[in-house]
């Protein structure tokens, strides 16, 4: 009698939405392992965004540039807390507005917003900045919502371009409080105990390899996840691979959640019937 396959174990790096991907990963037959490797810490100053508002008009903008949900709806409600969201409101209909994905787009409708610009799958820094070509920057004032962490390549393209860049925090990225799990799965993952690794953002990566430093397993990380399906969800997520010299079983495409799990049952499916 034929015996059935051993699941396979897949690490899950995401925080947000890690419970829901846990969920898609157990309904094919695999055991879940959750890693959270980022948790979103708000970073937005009132007093940054009421002398930004007043610096439009003063000097206005010609264009707005926004990157996350998150962190739209994090400005927003800081504005409507200040008193201000009408003032913001004014000044966006007097600018170019870009969004650089679906979500922030989303947030930005349900405040009644016209949207000028959209960025193009798979929604990266390159993207953007091909979807905003023909305006003219050259002297411009551009304002770009952070997201967690500064966006320097997308500042250099623009200030390449004749712009001057005004970055606006919303929220930053931070290691979880608990690192117990990700330093768990280094372990899993030198006991070759984990089949397949998920990745959802670049700086999961990052802090990967930040909590493999302080276990002083950095240099033996890359092996250890090589020979495993390694999985990401766009080209930002894996040119941090790369750089590590990690190269991505395969990447979402698009890169959206649906994608990457019809990615990841092909992978496991195929490791199955290899095995």
């Amino acid at each position: 009698m034929a015996t059935s396959p051993t699941p396979k174990t897949v690490a899950i790096l995401e925080a947000r939405t890690g419970e829901h991907l846990a969920e898609l990963v157990s309904r094919q037959g695999a055991v879940p392992l959750l890693a959270p490797a980022l948790e979103e810490v708000p970073d937005v100053d009132p007093a940054a965004v009421g002398m930004l508002l007043q610096d439009w008009v003063a000097h206005p903008f010609r264009m707005m540039i926004f990157q996350t949900g998150v962190g739209t709806r994090a400005l927003f409600r800081v504005t409507d807390s200040l008193g201000s969201t009408p003032k913001l409101l004014g000044l966006l209909e007097q600018a170019t507005v870009v969004v650089r994905g679906p979500k922030p787009m989303g947030e930005l409708k349900a405040r009644g917003v016209r949207i000028d610009v959209r960025a193009a799958s798979p929604f990266t820094s390159e993207t953007v900045m091909a979807a905003i070509a023909a305006s003219p920057l050259t002297g411009a004032r551009v304002v770009v919502q952070r997201y967690g962490e500064a966006n320097h390549r997308l500042c250099e393209a623009l200030t390449a371009r004749g712009a001057s860049v005004q970055e606006i925090a919303t929220y930053r990225w931070a290691l979880p409080e608990d690192t117990g799990p990700l330093e768990r799965l280094i372990d899993a993952l030198a006991r070759s105990s984990v089949d397949a690794v998920v990745f959802t953002s670049a700086v999961q990566v990052k802090h990967l390899f930040a909590v493999a430093e302080r276990m002083s397993r950095t240099a033996e990380l890359p092996a250890l996840l090589r020979g495993l399906i390694v999985a990401s969800i766009g080209p930002v997520c894996s040119r941090a691979l790369e750089e590590r010299g990690i190269a991505p079983t395969f990447e979402a495409d698009p890169p959206k959640l649906g994608s990457l799990v019809a990615g990841l049952k092909a992978a496991l499916e195929a490791r199955t019937r290899a095995d």
